[in-house]
């Protein structure tokens, strides 16, 4: 009983940590009440060393990225759950991409170089599409199972000594517009910014470029797993940008009704893939 405790312990720090770092993420992209964010230092009046600030942000984001695929293949989650717990598998990857997220605030270089200004209606329509992003990247998470994503659920059924319910197929709300909602929204509140920085711009093309390139290992896991029905259901939804207009076929919508959705385990890019991000 101890160790069951200890382990809901662990996984409810976890999930603490990860809290702190996504509502962190909100200030640091947005530059809102933080005191370090992406555009903003605490070191006003120290110089800009261009070389320095872009090979340190690359590498940072470089090491978020490695942490959050490498862990999130299946023959990573094998060999790891050889050397803790099973209960803790994510907990543990969530509380280590959280951490190289609080990293990544804590060492970001800005460069505060202007891309972009806009005022008006321009800005406000822009800052509006920013939060819509944060609000679907989480919505998104309570659509499949939010506590399972992040590791809760692992550590409760350990503490009743029961095993996980296994994860079905389902395509819930947004994910029948497109199958990775979390990853838009990431992408929506990365881009969508009244003033672009060089140092933002730099933020949002790597975020960009891994969410791509994550979301290519994610699928062939998801095909691995699911077959036919993960198949069928990626020739009927999107991956990231909504088919508007786009007529759907009545076979396609009766899949649509007997399945149910992939586990998003492991794709979230920064700021926390949790049972899919990206943003694995």
């Amino acid at each position: 009983m101890f160790s069951r405790l200890a382990i809901l312990l662990y996984a409810i720090v976890s999930y603490a940590v990860f809290t702190a770092s996504f509502l962190y993420a909100l200030g640091f992209v947005g530059n809102y009440v933080v005191p370090k964010s992406i555009d903003q230092s605490i070191d006003v009046g120290s110089s800009l060393d261009l070389t320095e600030a872009i090979v340190v942000n690359l590498l940072l984001m470089s090491l978020f990225a490695i942490q959050h695929s490498v862990m999130a293949r299946p023959a990573f989650k094998r060999w790891w759950t050889k050397v803790l717990p099973v209960a803790c598998e994510r907990s543990t990857y969530v509380l280590l991409s959280s951490l190289i997220l609080l990293l990544l605030f804590w060492q970001w270089r800005p460069i505060p170089m202007p891309i972009w200004q806009t005022t008006g209606i321009v800005a406000w329509l822009l800052t509006g599409v920013h939060w819509l992003g944060w609000l679907t990247a989480f919505a998104s998470t309570h659509m499949i199972d939010h506590f399972d994503l992040f590791g809760l659920r692992q550590a409760l059924s350990a503490l009743r000594g029961t095993e996980p319910q296994g994860h079905s197929f389902k395509a819930p709300l947004l994910y029948k517009i497109v199958r990775h909602p979390i990853m838009l929204g990431f992408l929506l509140a990365f881009w969508a910014t009244p003033e672009m920085t060089a140092g933002h711009l730099l933020f949002a093309l790597a975020n960009t470029a891994y969410i791509l390139a994550a979301l290519q290992f994610e699928e062939r896991d998801l095909i691995a797993e699911f077959g036919e029905t993960y198949r069928q259901y990626r020739r009927r939804v999107p991956m990231l940008v909504p088919r508007l207009f786009a007529r759907t076929r009545t076979k396609d919508r009766d899949v649509a009704g007997a399945s149910e959705r992939p586990d998003e385990s492991h794709s979230v890019p920064l700021v926390h893939r949790t049972r899919r991000f990206a943003p694995r």
